[in-house]
């Protein structure tokens, strides 16, 4: 798949720059991000072998960082849809290294059901957060 190639290359280059991550805390003292530093940047939802026992679906896009820290660790949340709107699964992925302010960085979230489950999926939405 060349998409798994892209992402690997893009994870490669994005590691070359790394930071130190500021942190904010709540009234309690817990530290937390402000999820606005994240923009996603493009998203598309994919299947592989449509209409077969091995279809696939999942989401792949990038996010950059628009904040003024470097990011550790950014989530997304792809909660997947059928034709009548009714939620089907909410799935997290997490991009895991430093992305400094103004980097992108690929992400795929997946289905996790194949065949005719995945055949379902109609739509998704997509939310981002950051976290230390």
């Amino acid at each position: 798949m060349y998409r798994r190639a892209f992402l690997a290359l893009a994870a490669a280059v994005s590691t070359a720059a790394a930071g130190c991550l500021e942190y904010v805390t709540d009234d309690d003292g817990e530290e937390i991000t402000d999820p606005g530093d994240v923009e996603i940047v493009w998203h598309d939802l994919l299947r592989d072998d449509p209409g077969t026992e091995d279809e696939r679906v999942a989401v792949w896009g990038a996010v950059r960082n628009v904040g003024n820290r470097t990011l550790s660790y950014i989530e997304i949340r792809a909660t997947f849809f059928d034709a009548e709107g009714e939620q089907l699964e909410s799935v997290i992925e997490n991009v895991d290294a430093d992305v400094t302010t103004g980097r992108e960085w690929p992400f795929e979230v997946e289905y996790p059901h194949f065949g005719e489950r995945a055949a379902e999926v109609e739509s998704y939405e997509l939310e981002p957060a950051t976290g230390v």
